[in-house]
């Protein structure tokens, strides 16, 4: 079986620390995706960045449209999170 050794908030330090940072000014919590990345800040901080054009970069969907899209494709492919 697979193994992620994920970065616990008090180990993080440098870009990492920053990212996890974020993701509590963000949501009040760090996401189980996000400590997914942790091992690799490069690839968080690009994932990051991705999210915030999608979800909040021009587009003709609104938002809230773009929040039950990510709902929908979650629920298709039968992510529960």
């Amino acid at each position: 079986m697979a193994h992620i050794r994920l970065v616990e908030p008090h180990e993080a330090t440098g870009a990492l620390k920053r990212q996890y940072d974020a993701a509590i000014a963000r949501a009040g919590r760090i996401w189980n995706i996000v400590r997914t990345m942790s091992p690799n800040p490069p690839v968080l901080d690009a994932s990051m960045r991705l999210y915030g054009t999608a979800m909040h970069g021009a587009s003709p969907l609104t938002r809230i449209q773009r929040e039950l899209l990510a709902v929908v494709v979650s629920r298709a492919n039968e992510c529960f999170y």
